[in-house]
């Protein structure tokens, strides 16, 4: 009796076990076809997946008793591959853009700022803005907060205030997320 062993690199502990990786006693058999065979031994298992010219793979090894299915692990690790990929396509990842600010902007220039935020927050983006005071100006930091409460306002239907505006030196910071 010869057991079919695919041509496999030595096993991390990251996959299912196959064939003689399973090291219980009793396992349930899934048939190649899906049907279920019952509880058997892994002799057993190992002896209907080489008559199927298949692999007996370990679908749930946490169960009692483990779960055995008959299959190509070859197709079954591709698959699980093409799923995993499908997956990190689907992920968003977020960015956080940044928008500076002086205390003393003119209106058409805070228009043009408040138009690139609306758009980072539209695209599902972050937005972080920084006022930056200048010699004097640290002694008007109402003027400073003036603005950054006024973006806040006009910005709230498409963000809400993740991180309130924070003073760090001669700089003010705050963080608009999108809304969800």
């Amino acid at each position: 009796m010869t057991i079919r062993k695919p041509n496999l690199p030595p096993r991390k502990d990251d996959g299912p076990r196959v064939n003689e990786q399973i090291r219980t006693d009793k396992i349930r058999l899934i048939g190649a076809d899906g049907s279920q065979v019952g509880v058997v031994s892994v002799k057993e298992g190992l002896l209907a997946a080489e008559e199927a010219g298949l692999d007996l793979v370990e679908i749930s090894p946490n169960a009692d008793p483990p779960v055995c299915k008959v299959m190509d692990y070859g197709k079954f690790k591709y698959e699980q591959q093409k799923k995993a990929n499908e997956a990190r396509k689907k992920q968003k990842v977020i960015e956080i853009k940044e928008i500076k600010v002086r205390p003393t902007i003119e209106e058409h220039d805070y228009n043009v700022k408040m138009r690139s935020a609306r758009r980072f927050l539209e695209e599902g983006n972050k937005v972080k803005v920084t006022l930056r005071y200048r010699g004097r100006e640290m002694s008007h930091q109402e003027l400073g907060m003036e603005i950054l409460n006024r973006m806040c306002k006009e910005l709230e239907d498409l963000g809400k205030l993740e991180m309130t505006p924070r003073t760090e030196g001669r700089q003010v910071m705050m963080i608009l997320a999108p809304n969800a």
